[in-house]
């Protein structure tokens, strides 16, 4: 079975970036379309981003829209999410998941495997 591991989280100003990264191992994520979701305190879960299994097409959520960025690297099964110009309301526990599914999807319950999370905290 496929296990997802998120890293890269961690504080960061205002206006500032950070790079998360999903490792995957177990099976190769090459088959499977992946995507980012995040959670923040007292809330549910949000759809952030997801991607086609050969990277070829991208969906974002308005909130994130022109400042996120999803992409992969199947050679190295890793999935990654580029975050830019953030936000203090991107403060949130983030997700990395996979799909195995025939189409992509923006719904975490069609989602079949998940990430521990990593914690984003950006200070206004």
């Amino acid at each position: 079975q496929v296990q997802l591991v998120e890293s890269g989280g961690g504080l960061v100003q205002a206006g500032g970036s950070l790079r998360l990264s999903c490792a995957a191992s177990g099976r190769s994520i090459s088959t499977l379309h992946m995507g980012w979701f995040r959670q923040a305190p007292g809330k549910e879960r949000e759809f952030v981003a997801a991607i086609m299994r050969s990277g070829g097409s991208t969906r974002y959520a308005d909130s994130v829209k022109g400042r996120f960025t999803i992409s992969r690297d199947n050679a190295k099964n890793t999935l990654y999410l580029q975050m830019n110009k953030l936000k203090p309301e991107d403060t949130a526990v983030y997700y990395c998941a996979a799909d195995a599914s025939l189409w992509m999807t923006t719904i975490g319950a069609e989602y079949d495997y998940w990430g521990q999370g990593t914690q984003v905290t950006v200070s206004s």
